[in-house]
């Protein structure tokens, strides 16, 4: 076999592979020798059968093998002798004259082929110990704590039907209403409700829609206009006035809830302090993993920064065809386009593109640090994902199991984010980390800007962090 690097530009290099038409009959002959010690044909007694017969009769399968055989062989030569780190799969490119391919087939000629590959990027990670974060952390507050029992004081609240002739629609009061509406004199789809519930001071319709039904009777005919939010879901209705023809059926006034024992006990829980006790964790626990989020960010944003070289083509391209098949999912469901987003489809392809090579340069920097530290996934942590994964998909637990169990990529692609949690805390041990008192709406704050609100929390997509993990 020869091999002859024929290109070298940046991280990517290609090769010429020539495997001699003798070397392609003698491992030929050696699969024939083989098939004929084992081969159980009809008419000879078992190994007898003339290898000319089996060439003829699986010459062309056998050659298919030894050519893959060949491929492989190469691959692996090229990589163990050039001390190469892929990024991704060598590319083949067999000759594309039919008549040479032919006779290398029936190994009377050269089979001759290429391999392109694309290597990863040699780089320096150094020390974080000069790196200084903040991290935003928040005190509980006990309103907050009353907020919550009000709040599934307010759901789980009982109402009393109005029934007094001049029984009129109040703030609190729960309306049972029919209505329908439209743009002009044209209905619009999803523009029309019968028997639906709606609290009046819950905002839970369009803006103004709930103020116009105050002082409203039952069986009583409102004409309520309003005007959709620019930002709507609905590009078709955004920004768009409307008028709805509404009935008031009945109306329900609140009845008063005691948030006492008795009130946590219809919870499952011992007394009202057990209850305020729970919510108190939960929120410590939501709080908690909103601080560590932006700790997260923050040095991602540093570390992005930090590193600049050269980024293989082909994972950039993987990250980015994923991210932008989510982009046309999410247009497609919610019927918006970028003339809608007061953009062009060029302008989001070019900035989607720079978060792919965000994502690609920081799980190479991630899977670098955690390789150089041996960072492991244990078995038991995995599972535990998988667990909290399945329970996703009740009744379907044992086929998900299956799927994974036999899909080593599709585990991959579990242990990716598991793995980057831990090399972050690694890296996040070394920095300099201050803490600051704010808000609980300033730490909810989402910034805005690009990386922020287009990318997930995750350094990146699942390629750059399987090679590590695996």
């Amino acid at each position: 076999m020869q091999v002859t690097e024929i290109s070298a530009q940046g991280l990517k290099r290609e090769y010429k592979v020539v495997l001699p038409a003798a070397d392609l009959a003698s491992k030929l002959d050696s699969e024939l020798a083989d098939m004929r010690s084992k081969a159980n044909i009809k008419g000879f007694r078992p190994g007898k059968v003339p290898t000319a017969h089996l060439r003829r009769l699986y010459g062309k399968s056998l050659m298919g093998e030894v050519v893959q055989n060949a491929v492989n062989e190469a691959n692996r030569k090229i990589v163990e002798d050039h001390k190469l780190r892929l990024a991704l799969e060598p590319k083949i490119d067999l000759s594309s004259d039919q008549a040479e391919l032919e006779k290398a087939l029936e190994a009377k000629g050269d089979l001759a082929f290429t391999v392109a590959v694309e290597t990863l990027p040699q780089f320096e990670v150094g020390s974080f110990d000069d790196i200084e974060l903040e991290k935003q952390v928040v005190d509980i507050d006990e309103a907050d704590i009353e907020k919550s029992v009000a709040r599934m004081a307010d759901q789980n609240r009982a109402y009393e039907p109005k029934t007094a002739e001049d029984a009129v629609a109040e703030k609190g009061d729960k309306l049972t209403i029919d209505f329908e509406g439209r743009m002009g004199d044209e209905l619009f789809d999803g523009g029309a409700g019968t028997d639906v519930d709606l609290v009046l001071g819950s905002d839970s319709f369009i803006p103004g829609f709930e103020d116009q039904l105050l002082g409203a009777k039952i069986g009583e005919h409102r004409k309520v206009e309003v005007k959709f939010p620019d930002q709507y879901l609905s590009p078709k209705l955004a920004g768009q006035e409307a008028t709805f023809d509404v009935t008031v059926k009945a109306i329900a006034a609140p009845g008063e809830v005691a948030t006492d024992d008795e009130f946590a006990k219809s919870f499952g829980f011992d007394d009202l302090d057990a209850l305020k006790g729970a919510i108190r964790d939960r929120l410590k626990d939501d709080l908690s993993k909103a601080s560590r989020d932006k700790l997260k960010r923050s040095l991602l944003d540093v570390l992005d920064k930090r590193y600049s070289f050269d980024l293989p083509e082909g994972l950039v391209n993987q990250e980015f065809e994923q991210i932008w098949r989510q982009v046309e999912q999410e247009q497609t469901q919610s019927g918006r386009t970028f003339a809608d987003e007061k953009t062009t489809e060029d302008e989001q392809k070019a900035e989607y593109r720079k978060i792919a090579e965000r994502r690609v340069r920081l799980g190479l920097v991630l899977a670098d640090v955690g390789e150089k530290a041996a960072v492991k996934v244990e078995d038991a942590e995995l599972g535990k994902a998988l667990s909290e994964m399945v329970r996703q998909y009740p009744g379907q637990e044992k086929e998900v199991w299956e799927f994974y169990r036999k899909n080593p990529q599709a585990l991959a692609q579990v242990r990716a984010p598991l793995f980057e949690e831990k090399v972050v805390d690694l890296i996040i041990a070394q920095t300099k980390v201050h803490e600051r008192t704010v808000s609980r709406d300033e730490l909810m704050k989402v910034e805005d800007d690009a990386s922020a609100t287009k990318s997930s929390d995750g350094a990146t997509g699942d390629k750059e962090m399987e090679s590590a993990t695996e």
